[in-house]
């Protein structure tokens, strides 16, 4: 029984969540911050490092988080309303 208990907790250790604060920014959000706000043509499509995705209020995404792509929420009036890595 006590194998059990042990093998157990080393399985739980192993699947831990990571927090996303601590994953290092690597597509630059912060850089695009001062878009939040503005209408979604202001932001220039060719200034997007890629990969990048524009979700709108009723648009399917994928819940895997990449790193390294630039997410681009915005309303049903096409302003943006939230950038961030994912």
């Amino acid at each position: 029984m006590r194998h059990f208990i042990a093998i157990g907790a080393l399985l739980l250790g192993a699947c831990q969540m990571t927090d996303v604060a601590d994953e290092p920014e690597t597509c630059m959000a912060a850089e695009f911050q001062q878009y939040v706000g503005q209408p979604l043509s202001a932001l220039d499509k060719d200034e997007l490092l890629q990969p990048d995705r524009i979700i709108g209020p009723d648009t399917a995404v994928t819940m895997d988080f990449r790193p390294e792509r630039l997410n681009v929420e915005h309303d049903d009036e096409r302003v943006i309303t939230r950038i961030y890595c994912g």
